[in-house]
């Protein structure tokens, strides 16, 4: 409810976000130490929060496509027989062997996030100071907003079909 309750103008990423900070309610590393969870133990948290923002980023950034630029609605397939790239090509409105191998592409490409830039960096930093993975995750997504790091991406693209425009209008004019 909160992703189709944005503004319109807001930007995927800062939808992202927000929308991830939303999850953060259901921290495990953050109420096991509200409680008290001995220090030896951290890890174990953190691993369930890590696994539970991997599972729900697809679904999420599917509503948010979806909300930005469709109608608003993600269909997962239930089938169990897809892959994850494939999978989250259906939840985007794709269905077509061609961009199931794109998508494919395109997510290994943006996983080799390892640690020296600045995304993975600030996910690092945040995550130092004991703030869940929710917190430091979009910490790092917040970072990956900037136009020197993923937004430059955007920014490519865009010059890129500026660029296609130009010649598609000169070819006209020929």
């Amino acid at each position: 409810p909160m992703i189709r309750a944005f503004p319109k103008n807001m930007h995927p990423m800062t939808q992202l976000s927000a929308a991830l900070l939303a999850c953060q309610t259901e921290s495990k590393f953050a109420a096991a130490y509200a409680s008290g969870i001995k220090k030896s133990e951290y890890w174990e948290q953190t691993l369930e929060d890590v696994l539970d923002v991997i599972a729900k980023l697809p679904e999420i950034a599917a509503l948010i496509y979806r909300c930005s630029f469709k109608d608003g609605v993600v269909t997962r397939d239930e089938s169990n027989s897809l892959d994850y790239s494939a999978n989250f090509a259906r939840m985007l409105g794709y269905n077509s062997p061609d961009f199931d191998e794109l998508m494919r592409l395109y997510l290994t490409i943006h996983s080799d996030h390892e640690g020296g830039n600045a995304s993975a960096h600030t996910t690092h930093l945040v995550g130092s100071t004991l703030s869940d993975p929710y917190l430091a995750f979009s910490g790092g997504l917040n970072a990956l907003a900037g136009p020197l790091h993923g937004l430059a991406n955007q920014e490519v693209l865009g010059w890129i079909q500026a660029l296609k425009d130009k010649f598609d209008s000169e070819n006209k004019r020929v």
